[in-house]
């Protein structure tokens, strides 16, 4: 009996035991279970966070790569642009540059002779109008047009404009093809761009020379004795055979016409002038149409208002223009504009007629001299068209009507 009890009790701890590891097994195959799965989850986060930065590290390289081409690209356009403008600009117009020859006659003291003259001109429209300066035709009874390609042709003298010292010529192109340049818009210049040249100096047909504007709004005295405004200065070469000649932008757009130099030799000494194109343009289609070009005239000539001058008439500011004489049966005249009766000497020797009317301002704008006054009627008015005159009177500010005239012939 004693045996079978410990036979039970046997087979019952062996059950226990067997039941205790059972379940001690059970809990560890979860353990691992999970553990696996952590594993597993933090490998694909691994794997993910490694293929973004990958694929990061891709997309920025080629961006780089990208980059770096574009502007290499662009530099290499730049300097490409650079390199070749002129050239580029001289391809383009330089079958378009002629050069003038005229038989002038000469007044001496034996009395007429004749006399010979060059100059360049440029070709403004296909039906044969070539544009210079008056001074290179003027008196001139026989005129020739030389191309670059060798062929000559007479030209007839359409019309002159010795107050801008412009000048529009007509050849018969016969079946040749004539290709005009185009005038640009002087009002966008600045100081600083990039200019070019083309003429004939010293008769040397077609040279190029290059520079920058190096001012604007410069007053030039014309061959009629008028200023001109608004005037281009620039320091590409040129010499005596290049007036008439076209000032080009980098575009190859007419910006001036070659008229004058500042120099104490004859020859080039580093500053040059030229018409503005809006001058030009204005100027050239009236001399098409009509022969000619009618300038606003008001009838006075004086000086510009400096410290000494507004010194001794007790000016408030030292600026505007000095009337010392009106014209006779002028427009200056009929508005009623006054000259100054007191003369005296100045610090630099002139002898100057002071106590006039001293104007300040047109159509409320301010006038600091002349050349704003010249700028501004040039630009924006013509004859018969009426302006208000600000002017400084005897201590007082005053507004006077004025209708413009034409300069008499």
């Amino acid at each position: 009996m004693r045996k079978l009890y410990a036979l039970v009790a046997l087979s019952l701890a062996f059950s226990l035991i067997t039941g205790v590891c059972a379940l001690l097994l059970y809990q560890r195959v979860i353990e691992l279970t999970a553990e696996v799965n952590r594993l597993e989850a933090s490998t694909q986060q691994s794997i993910f966070e490694l293929r973004s930065s990958v694929e990061k590290w891709i997309n920025d390289l080629a961006e780089k790569i990208e980059s770096n081409i574009t502007r290499q690209e662009h530099t290499i356009v730049v300097i490409k642009q650079n390199l070749t403008a002129p050239e580029l600009v001289y391809e383009k117009v330089k079958d378009s540059v002629v050069l003038i020859k005229a038989t002038i006659i000469i007044q001496t003291i034996f009395g007429k002779e004749y006399g010979s003259s060059e100059g360049s001109g440029f070709v403004y429209d296909p039906s044969g109008y070539i544009v210079t300066n008056f001074h290179v035709v003027n008196n001139a009874v026989d005129v020739e047009v030389f191309f670059p390609d060798k062929s000559i042709y007479d030209a007839e003298i359409v019309g002159v404009d010795p107050y801008s010292d412009l000048a529009v010529l007509k050849i018969d192109p016969g079946n040749k093809t004539l290709k005009p340049l185009v005038l640009g818009n002087s009002s966008n210049l600045r100081v600083g761009q990039p200019v070019i040249a083309v003429g004939n100096p010293f008769g040397l047909a077609a040279s190029l020379t290059t520079g920058v504007i190096s001012q604007l709004n410069r007053l030039l005295m014309a061959p009629g004795g008028r200023l001109i405004p608004k005037v281009i200065q620039f320091d590409a070469a040129v010499n005596p055979g290049s007036s008439g000649g076209p000032l080009l932008d980098y575009s190859g757009r007419v910006i001036g016409v070659t008229t004058a130099i500042a120099s104490k030799t004859g020859e080039f000494a580093g500053i040059g002038f030229a018409i503005p194109s809006n001058t030009v343009a204005r100027v050239v289609r009236s001399l098409i149409e009509t022969g000619k070009y009618q300038h606003p005239w008001i009838g006075i000539r004086g000086v510009d208002v400096d410290m000494e001058i507004a010194r001794l008439m007790n000016l408030p500011k030292a600026y505007g223009f000095l009337i010392t004489g009106v014209a006779k049966d002028s427009p200056a005249e009929k508005a009623g504009l006054r000259a100054g009766s007191k003369w005296v000497r100045l610090s630099d020797g002139r002898e100057l007629n002071i106590g006039g009317d001293v104007i300040i301002g047109v159509d409320g704008m301010k006038i600091f001299g002349l050349g704003d006054l010249l700028a501004y009627l040039e630009e924006y008015k013509k004859p018969g068209d009426t302006i208000t005159l600000t002017i400084y009177r005897d201590g007082k500010i005053l507004d006077v009507k004025l209708t413009l005239g034409a300069i008499p012939p």
